[in-house]
Protein backbone atom coordinates (compact mmCIF):
# COMPACT_ATOMS: atom_id res chain seq x y z
CA UNK A 1 0.00 0.00 0.00
CA UNK A 2 1.50 3.41 -0.59
CA UNK A 3 -0.05 7.09 0.18
CA UNK A 4 0.99 10.27 -1.49
CA UNK A 5 1.12 13.89 0.43
CA UNK A 6 0.71 16.84 -1.55
CA UNK A 7 2.12 20.11 0.32
CA UNK A 8 -0.08 23.44 -0.89
CA UNK A 9 2.26 25.73 1.47
CA UNK A 10 4.92 27.27 -0.09
CA UNK A 11 6.58 26.43 3.11
CA UNK A 12 8.26 23.33 3.66
CA UNK A 13 8.84 22.87 7.82
CA UNK A 14 6.06 24.58 8.84
CA UNK A 15 2.56 23.91 10.17
CA UNK A 16 1.07 22.28 6.76
CA UNK A 17 4.39 20.35 6.34
CA UNK A 18 4.87 18.93 9.60
CA UNK A 19 1.10 17.90 9.95
CA UNK A 20 1.56 16.15 6.49
CA UNK A 21 4.43 14.35 7.91
CA UNK A 22 2.65 13.32 11.23
CA UNK A 23 -0.42 11.74 9.06
CA UNK A 24 2.69 10.08 7.00
CA UNK A 25 4.21 8.77 9.66
CA UNK A 26 0.61 7.49 10.78
CA UNK A 27 0.71 5.81 7.42
CA UNK A 28 3.97 4.68 7.21
CA UNK A 29 3.44 2.65 10.87
CA UNK A 30 0.38 0.54 9.48
CA UNK A 31 3.03 -0.38 7.24
CA UNK A 32 2.71 2.13 3.99
CA UNK A 33 4.87 3.31 1.48
CA UNK A 34 4.72 7.10 1.74
CA UNK A 35 5.75 10.20 -0.19
CA UNK A 36 5.84 13.79 0.44
CA UNK A 37 5.65 15.98 -2.60
CA UNK A 38 5.95 19.90 -2.34
CA UNK A 39 3.64 21.28 -5.08
CA UNK A 40 5.90 24.29 -4.96
CA UNK A 41 8.82 23.08 -6.30
CA UNK A 42 6.59 21.78 -9.42
CA UNK A 43 6.33 24.28 -12.35
CA UNK A 44 2.64 23.41 -13.65
CA UNK A 45 -0.95 25.30 -14.05
CA UNK A 46 -4.08 24.96 -13.53
CA UNK A 47 -6.84 23.56 -16.00
CA UNK A 48 -6.89 25.55 -19.49
CA UNK A 49 -10.91 24.16 -20.45
CA UNK A 50 -8.72 22.18 -23.53
CA UNK A 51 -11.80 19.60 -22.84
CA UNK A 52 -9.08 17.02 -24.50
CA UNK A 53 -9.98 14.85 -21.23
CA UNK A 54 -13.98 15.13 -22.34
CA UNK A 55 -13.77 14.58 -26.10
CA UNK A 56 -15.29 11.10 -27.42
CA UNK A 57 -12.96 9.02 -28.58
CA UNK A 58 -9.91 11.14 -27.68
CA UNK A 59 -6.62 9.55 -26.42
CA UNK A 60 -6.43 11.55 -23.53
CA UNK A 61 -10.14 10.79 -22.55
CA UNK A 62 -11.01 10.78 -18.64
CA UNK A 63 -7.07 12.17 -18.60
CA UNK A 64 -5.68 15.55 -18.01
CA UNK A 65 -3.70 15.90 -21.47
CA UNK A 66 -1.19 18.68 -20.41
CA UNK A 67 2.16 17.88 -19.99
CA UNK A 68 4.13 19.67 -17.29
CA UNK A 69 5.64 19.35 -14.01
CA UNK A 70 2.30 17.86 -12.92
CA UNK A 71 1.90 15.25 -15.17
CA UNK A 72 3.60 12.14 -13.52
CA UNK A 73 2.35 12.78 -10.47
CA UNK A 74 -1.01 12.28 -11.36
CA UNK A 75 -0.13 9.59 -13.31
CA UNK A 76 1.27 8.29 -9.97
CA UNK A 77 -1.73 8.65 -8.31
CA UNK A 78 -3.76 6.13 -10.33
CA UNK A 79 -1.78 3.54 -8.83
CA UNK A 80 -1.76 4.64 -5.71
CA UNK A 81 -4.07 3.35 -2.28
CA UNK A 82 -4.58 7.02 -0.71
CA UNK A 83 -3.81 10.75 -0.85
CA UNK A 84 -3.26 13.52 1.59
CA UNK A 85 -3.73 17.36 0.42
CA UNK A 86 -2.78 20.11 2.73
CA UNK A 87 -2.84 23.88 2.45
CA UNK A 88 -2.62 26.76 4.45
CA UNK A 89 -5.93 28.90 4.23
CA UNK A 90 -5.06 32.01 2.23
CA UNK A 91 -8.34 34.19 1.68
CA UNK A 92 -10.71 31.95 2.54
CA UNK A 93 -9.16 29.24 0.20
CA UNK A 94 -6.94 26.85 -0.68
CA UNK A 95 -3.50 28.13 -2.35
CA UNK A 96 -3.69 28.78 -5.81
CA UNK A 97 -1.09 25.71 -6.48
CA UNK A 98 -3.64 23.21 -4.41
CA UNK A 99 -6.52 24.65 -6.54
CA UNK A 100 -4.46 23.87 -9.51
CA UNK A 101 -3.90 20.72 -8.25
CA UNK A 102 -7.51 20.24 -7.58
CA UNK A 103 -8.31 20.86 -11.10
CA UNK A 104 -6.63 18.90 -12.83
CA UNK A 105 -7.12 15.82 -10.59
CA UNK A 106 -10.93 15.86 -10.52
CA UNK A 107 -12.43 17.48 -13.67
CA UNK A 108 -10.81 14.89 -16.11
CA UNK A 109 -12.48 12.26 -14.31
CA UNK A 110 -15.61 13.59 -13.44
CA UNK A 111 -18.28 13.13 -16.24
CA UNK A 112 -20.64 15.80 -17.33
CA UNK A 113 -23.30 12.93 -18.03
CA UNK A 114 -26.56 13.00 -15.85
CA UNK A 115 -25.84 12.21 -12.61
CA UNK A 116 -22.13 13.24 -13.31
CA UNK A 117 -20.18 9.94 -12.84
CA UNK A 118 -16.26 9.39 -12.00
CA UNK A 119 -14.35 7.56 -14.78
CA UNK A 120 -11.43 6.92 -11.90
CA UNK A 121 -10.34 2.85 -12.05
CA UNK A 122 -11.14 2.04 -8.85
CA UNK A 123 -11.49 3.97 -4.90
CA UNK A 124 -8.93 6.13 -3.62
CA UNK A 125 -9.02 7.05 -0.06
CA UNK A 126 -8.52 11.08 0.49
CA UNK A 127 -7.69 13.16 3.73
CA UNK A 128 -7.55 16.67 3.40
CA UNK A 129 -5.37 18.90 5.85
CA UNK A 130 -6.24 22.97 6.16
CA UNK A 131 -4.15 25.12 8.30
CA UNK A 132 -5.37 28.69 9.59
CA UNK A 133 -4.03 31.63 11.23
CA UNK A 134 -7.55 32.16 11.84
CA UNK A 135 -9.11 30.77 15.07
CA UNK A 136 -11.88 28.83 15.19
CA UNK A 137 -14.22 30.76 16.04
CA UNK A 138 -13.70 33.04 13.23
CA UNK A 139 -13.68 30.30 10.33
CA UNK A 140 -17.04 29.35 11.72
CA UNK A 141 -18.63 32.61 11.53
CA UNK A 142 -17.04 33.73 8.02
CA UNK A 143 -18.36 30.13 7.10
CA UNK A 144 -14.73 29.29 5.56
CA UNK A 145 -15.56 25.27 6.61
CA UNK A 146 -18.48 25.50 4.19
CA UNK A 147 -16.48 26.70 1.21
CA UNK A 148 -13.63 24.41 2.55
CA UNK A 149 -16.13 22.23 2.27
CA UNK A 150 -17.08 21.64 -2.28
CA UNK A 151 -13.75 20.17 -2.81
CA UNK A 152 -14.08 17.79 -0.58
CA UNK A 153 -17.43 16.43 -1.57
CA UNK A 154 -15.92 16.63 -5.46
CA UNK A 155 -13.02 14.37 -4.13
CA UNK A 156 -15.54 11.72 -2.57
CA UNK A 157 -17.85 11.75 -5.55
CA UNK A 158 -14.79 10.96 -7.76
CA UNK A 159 -12.38 9.15 -5.69
CA UNK A 160 -14.05 7.60 -2.51
CA UNK A 161 -14.36 8.33 1.36
CA UNK A 162 -12.52 11.78 2.55
CA UNK A 163 -11.20 12.89 6.25
CA UNK A 164 -10.61 16.54 6.64
CA UNK A 165 -8.30 17.50 9.41
CA UNK A 166 -8.26 21.46 10.58
CA UNK A 167 -6.01 23.18 12.46
CA UNK A 168 -6.70 26.95 13.59
CA UNK A 169 -4.90 29.55 15.32
CA UNK A 170 -1.55 28.40 13.95
CA UNK A 171 1.78 30.05 14.60
CA UNK A 172 2.72 32.50 11.49
CA UNK A 173 5.52 33.30 12.35
CA UNK A 174 8.65 32.54 14.29
CA UNK A 175 9.76 35.92 15.95
CA UNK A 176 6.46 38.40 15.90
CA UNK A 177 8.44 41.84 16.59
CA UNK A 178 9.83 41.45 12.97
CA UNK A 179 6.10 41.96 11.08
CA UNK A 180 4.06 44.71 11.32
CA UNK A 181 0.86 41.92 12.74
CA UNK A 182 -0.46 43.70 16.42
CA UNK A 183 -4.17 42.00 15.58
CA UNK A 184 -2.19 38.80 17.06
CA UNK A 185 -0.68 38.05 20.23
CA UNK A 186 2.96 36.67 19.96
CA UNK A 187 2.49 35.22 23.16
CA UNK A 188 -0.90 33.51 23.04
CA UNK A 189 0.20 32.07 19.29
CA UNK A 190 3.55 30.31 21.22
CA UNK A 191 1.35 28.99 23.79
CA UNK A 192 -0.99 27.68 21.19
CA UNK A 193 2.20 26.52 19.14
CA UNK A 194 3.17 24.35 22.61
CA UNK A 195 0.23 23.14 24.02
CA UNK A 196 -2.53 22.85 20.92
CA UNK A 197 -0.17 21.87 17.51
CA UNK A 198 1.35 18.74 19.12
CA UNK A 199 -2.33 17.71 19.58
CA UNK A 200 -2.97 18.63 16.02
CA UNK A 201 0.15 16.48 14.78
CA UNK A 202 -1.87 13.40 16.84
CA UNK A 203 -4.70 13.95 15.14
CA UNK A 204 -2.96 14.14 11.82
CA UNK A 205 -1.02 10.86 12.79
CA UNK A 206 -4.53 9.02 13.20
CA UNK A 207 -5.81 10.03 10.44
CA UNK A 208 -2.75 8.58 8.35
CA UNK A 209 -3.10 5.76 10.22
CA UNK A 210 -6.90 5.41 9.60
CA UNK A 211 -6.17 5.95 5.75
CA UNK A 212 -4.01 2.94 5.65
CA UNK A 213 -6.33 0.07 8.11
CA UNK A 214 -9.39 1.02 6.79
CA UNK A 215 -8.48 1.05 3.24
CA UNK A 216 -7.19 -2.37 4.27
CA UNK A 217 -10.65 -3.68 5.26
Amino acid sequence: MKVMAFNGSPRKEWNTATLLQSALEGAASRGAQVELVHLYDLDYKGCTSCFACKRAGGKSYGRCAMQDGLTPFLKEIESVDGIILGSPVYLGSATGQMRSLLERLVFPFFTYTDPPASLFPGKLRVGMVYTFGATEEMVLQRGWDRSLAEPGAFLQRTFGPVETLMAFDTLQFDDYSKYVAPRFDPAHKAARRREVFPQDCRKAFELGARLVSEGQV
